[in-house]
């Protein structure tokens, strides 16, 4: 925010934001400006005239905390939405929520068994939102509403890592720091792995591969040198799972 905020006016979550693509990680700033919004705006609820009502939210919940009353959209560009909700919590109370709205998108588990061990291929690339390089698992979407998980993950782990999968497995399907955003992630085990050249998109031509043990992975989640919490949740979906799966076979 070089020119700070803006003054002589409501504020809305994207003076918070910088222009161009959200990471899917690190989210705990939007979450606290989201918040910030919500309790200190001096937004005023518009009339009927202004807005379309909404329903109470996803069919299925019998009781809802927070009602939405209106919705507006007040930024959008090629990877994201962002809109200002007013919202009627359960108190009666109205206030505003800013929601960021993002497509689909998934994350995947490249996993190599060898007679030497289990190794998993990471991602390590320049992070523009903290400004650093870090190692996560491949992740990343198409930027559309209606896409098939399978053809996107596919598609994302050839991209960054020239690789392709015998098997793929969903193990489960997410959601990004909720807080603030709405954005569905699948998880993806990825098998039966053969290297080939990987095209990145212009934002990744910085991405460099890594290949490494299993037990050298879970240290690296420990020591904080992978600090993505997408890639920490997956790889706890994964455990889960093959916990799971061999209480299963062993009956």
């Amino acid at each position: 925010m070089q020119q700070g905020l803006p003054i002589g006016r409501p504020l809305f979550l994207i003076d918070f934001v910088a222009y161009g693509p959200l990471e899917q990680s690190h989210l705990g700033f939007l979450n606290l400006a989201a918040h910030a919004l919500i309790e200190k705006s001096t937004y005023s609820i518009p009339n009927e005239k202004e807005c379309s009502l909404l329903g109470d939210g996803e069919e299925g919940l019998s009781t809802h905390a927070i009602k939405t009353i209106s919705s507006r959209e007040v930024y959008r560009n090629r990877w994201t939405r962002v809109r200002e909700d007013v919202v009627e919590r359960a108190n009666g109370e109205r206030g505003i929520y800013g929601v960021i709205d993002k497509d689909p998108a998934c994350i995947i588990i490249p996993l190599d068994r060898t007679a030497k061990g289990e190794f998993v291929y990471l991602v390590e690339q320049f992070r523009y939102t903290v400004g650093k390089r870090y190692v996560e698992l491949p992740q990343g979407g198409w930027e559309e509403p209606e896409v098939d998980p399978e053809k996107m993950a596919r598609g994302e782990l050839r991209e960054e890592t020239g690789l392709r999968a015998e098997r793929m497995t969903e193990l489960a399907q997410l959601q990004i720091g909720y807080g603030v955003m709405n954005q569905r992630h699948h998880i993806f085990l990825a098998e039966g792995l053969t290297n080939g050249e990987n095209s990145p998109d212009a934002e990744e031509t910085d991405i460099e591969v890594h290949r490494v043990s299993v037990p050298e992975f879970e240290e690296m989640m420990l020591d904080g040198r992978v600090v993505d919490n997408c890639t920490l949740a997956a790889w706890g979906v994964y455990l889960l799972w093959k916990k799971r799966r061999t209480r299963e076979t062993n009956g």
